[in-house]
């Protein structure tokens, strides 16, 4: 009884004084400069507590082979729902459930108020084949199940994005891209069929070659033709290490020139660049193997470990490098840190102090972020911080980073180059044939004086229309309507939503995802 009473005051204790000391120095006060400290203290050990509940849970639904089972059950259910929605008066359209704190968007969806929310619960994977070289997903199966059940199995997906909790389903509906994507395009582009629920509440599985027209559509389509209940995606052969050679460049003009080198870029399996100024960067360029020089093994996921981008930095000091990181710490290799964003909720966070104590609980998840950001937080965001993710053309590099550190002078900047097929659909290259496009991401505090939210947006959004670029739609998007179906081809979606009969049931894309429709 001593112990355990010695345990709970440990935890319990400094709880309270913490909450005394918020009390004292006011809630708007401490939110504002010391956010750390709530994170530290109840995120951070929360958001270990779920991911070990659920690591655990998925280990035990796949392994016993419960979820294919129970996955029927799960699409009859959603079902269900839609029926009633249709039999009790179409009042208002249809969405997701799922709350807005529980997606990587930085916003919530207002929408989810007005309309008539449908329990979309299906979160495991279903199935590993192997011989077709095929995984079964659903929607909300993540990232990082993904990683922990294909990479044992010596396969993954040929596009795995980075972060640990992005979605299947946010990939397929909203937009997912990796360092492997100058091969493979987007995540949409390794899928083979979906299974959607529908208006009136039929079951409609597409592909290339079954319902290949709703296929194409329904990337980027942000659940507005039916709800995503599986997705059939192709797998490829998995090493252990990806070896990694970093390149530093020291002009704008060096990087520019590599980036468009499509032969040298063909020859690996990833490509990525971190910018950290206008003249200094440093470009990645990795391939699977399993042969390794042990000196030069870095598993750089150990929490340990300096954050990704403060690694890569270091070699704008000490040179051209060469290192081999398993394949899944380099799959996630920016989940630690959120790219560099963490650094601006816990300053302190790279420290090797703070991480060998730690780091081990980092990061926080991003859902229990927003679900705790009060209205003070979000005006800090909305006032100070830029969040986007822009697509330009690969020939327009050079002037969309002239535009960057010119209207916004904020580093460091991602850049991801990625094959844009010429598809039918939302998204496609206005050439007529495939296409080299680069994502710019942009994520943190733009120092340039000038910078003011919704106008350098509106600007920005302008510059990328001129490229016959994209935006990714799960940020802040100031759009018009007209501006939005400039961007985005909408025949074949317009198309679609008329044959499903969409209108009453689902709002219009643009209703989902622009600035007003989210707060």
């Amino acid at each position: 009884m001593e112990d355990l009473f010695t345990v709970l005051c440990y935890f319990t204790v400094p709880a309270i004084l913490t909450l005394s000391w918020i009390k004292y120095r006011g809630i708007e006060y401490v939110t504002i400069h010391y956010r750390w400290v709530f994170v530290c203290l109840f995120l951070l050990p929360i958001s270990v507590m779920y991911d070990g509940f659920m690591y655990l849970r998925n280990r035990v639904v796949f392994h016993l082979s419960s979820a294919p089972k129970q996955h029927d059950e799960r699409v009859k259910s959603v079902q269900r729902q839609v029926r009633e929605w249709n039999t009790s008066g179409r009042k208002n359209r249809m969405c997701t459930a799922r709350p807005g704190w529980a997606t990587m968007s930085f916003r919530q969806g207002l929408y989810k108020s007005t309309m008539t929310n449908i329990e979309v619960n299906l979160i495991d994977i279903l199935e590993v084949d192997t011989e077709i070289q095929i995984v079964r997903v659903e929607p909300l199966a993540t990232m990082g199940q993904v990683t922990a059940c294909l990479n044992p199995l010596g396969w993954t997906l040929p596009i795995l994005p980075e972060l640990d909790d992005l979605t299947v389903g946010g990939l397929i509906m909203g937009v997912g891209i990796e360092t492997s994507s100058h091969i493979h395009g987007l995540v949409q582009h390794c899928c083979l069929s979906y299974e959607l629920v529908t208006a009136d509440g039929s079951v409609v599985t597409c592909s290339k070659d079954e319902n290949p027209d709703l296929f194409y559509a329904v990337p980027w389509s942000h659940g507005t033709l039916g709800f995503l209940v599986s997705a059939e995606m192709c797998i490829v052969p998995a090493k252990k290490y990806v070896r990694l050679e970093y390149t530093p460049m020291t002009t704008q003009h060096d990087l520019v020139q590599a980036l468009n080198d499509t032969e040298i870029n063909a020859k690996s399996q990833f490509v990525e660049a971190l910018v950290y100024s206008r003249s200094t960067s440093v470009l990645m360029r990795g391939t699977m193997t399993d042969e390794v020089e042990n000196s030069k093994i870095n598993s750089i996921g150990h929490y340990w470990k300096p954050w990704f981008f403060k690694h890569v930095e270091s070699y704008l000091k000490t040179g051209p490098g060469v290192e081999y990181i398993p394949l899944r710490h380099y799959y996630h290799r920016h989940t630690r840190s959120i790219f560099w964003m963490l650094g601006d909720i816990i300053p302190f966070g790279n420290n090797p102090l703070f991480r060998l104590l730690f780091g081990w609980m980092v990061p926080p998840k991003v859902s229990l972020l927003k679900l705790t950001m009060g209205e003070t937080v979000k005006r800090m965001y909305e006032k100070y911080q830029m969040i986007q993710d822009m697509l330009v053309p690969m020939k327009d590099l050079g002037q969309s980073l002239d535009y960057f550190d010119e209207h916004l002078n904020m580093y460091p900047l991602w850049l991801c180059p990625f094959k844009l097929f010429n598809q039918p659909g939302l998204v496609h290259p206005r050439t007529g044939r495939d296409e080299m496009f680069v994502d710019i991401g942009a994520y943190g505090t733009p120092k340039n004086k000038d910078f003011s939210t919704v106008p350098s947006t509106r600007s920005l959004e302008d510059f990328v229309i001129k490229t016959n670029g994209f935006q990714m739609l799960y940020a802040d998007s100031y759009l018009s309507m007209a501006q939005f179906r400039t961007m985005f081809d909408h025949s074949l979606y317009d198309k679609m939503r008329k044959e499903l009969n969409c209108e009453k049931a689902f709002p219009e894309i643009y209703d989902k995802v622009n600035r007003r429709a989210r707060n």
